[in-house]
């Protein structure tokens, strides 16, 4: 499956973006999806995480209150809502997908397919 991701740009502190990822296959919904991130010089970690239907997530502490991961499997499309935007945000988001996992799952190692990234910068 191919994973295109989007929606990334410069926004200030405080501010909102939701980032797209668009899959190619057909049975997206056969796939446990994440969201990752990666800051300069930094090693990259999870955020989020959804369950094939949708019925079950999985937020990072760090971004819980803020952060909201859905899908619209009638899109083949997994979004990452981003709300109070801080500055330690800023890095270049993936987004992933886990072909085997039956729950959403937080360990980078688990996904099989991942997206190119898009990059966010919150400035102060």
């Amino acid at each position: 499956v191919q994973l295109q991701a989007c929606g990334g740009g410069l926004v200030q502190a405080g501010g909102s973006l939701r980032l797209s990822c668009a899959a190619s296959r057909r049975h997206f919904s056969s796939y446990t999806m994440g969201w990752f991130r990666q800051a300069p010089g930094k090693e990259r970690q999870f955020v989020a995480a959804i369950s094939r239907s949708g019925d079950s997530t999985y937020v990072e502490d760090f971004v819980k209150d803020r952060f909201t991961i859905s899908r619209d499997n009638a899109k083949n499309t997994v979004y990452l809502q981003m709300n109070s935007l801080k500055p330690e945000d800023t890095a270049t988001y993936y987004c992933a997908a886990d072909e085997y996992s039956t729950i959403p799952t937080p360990y980078d190692t688990l996904y099989d397919y991942w997206g190119q990234g898009t990059k966010l910068t919150v400035s102060s």
